[in-house]
């Protein structure tokens, strides 16, 4: 099982990044994905999950209007495109894949909004 992170980078005030998550060794389109995040001496912060399906989709208050989740089940692949960042966005941003008392994770990519 694999999920690998990219999309990741140094970013000024008001830019965009797109994560990808790229997924193999498990059933794809049965799982429930998320993007979750780690802030620099914080705790880890859900942001973002969408429905096996794509037809459900969810965020976290702070990055609503900003963020949108997707997926591409023909490509193994969910997607955060990622607005109007803010320094306060700055984080390791990772992706979990679950389905029922099953989560898989991936190993993050950098995510620096900064001036």
């Amino acid at each position: 099982v694999q999920l690998v992170e990219s999309g990741g980078g140094l970013v000024q005030p008001g830019g965009s990044l797109r994560l990808s998550c790229a997924a193999s060794g498990f059933t794809f389109s049965n799982y429930y994905m998320s993007w979750v995040r780690q802030a620099p001496g914080k705790g880890l912060e859900w942001v973002s999950d969408i429905a096996s399906d794509g037809g459900d989709t969810r965020y976290v208050d702070s990055v609503k209007g900003r963020f949108t989740i997707s997926r591409d089940n023909t490509k193994n692949t969910v997607y955060l495109q990622m607005n109007s960042l803010k320094p306060e966005d700055t984080a390791v941003y990772f992706c979990n894949a679950r389905i029922v008392a099953t989560n898989y994770w991936g190993q993050g990519t950098q995510v620096t909004v900064s001036s």
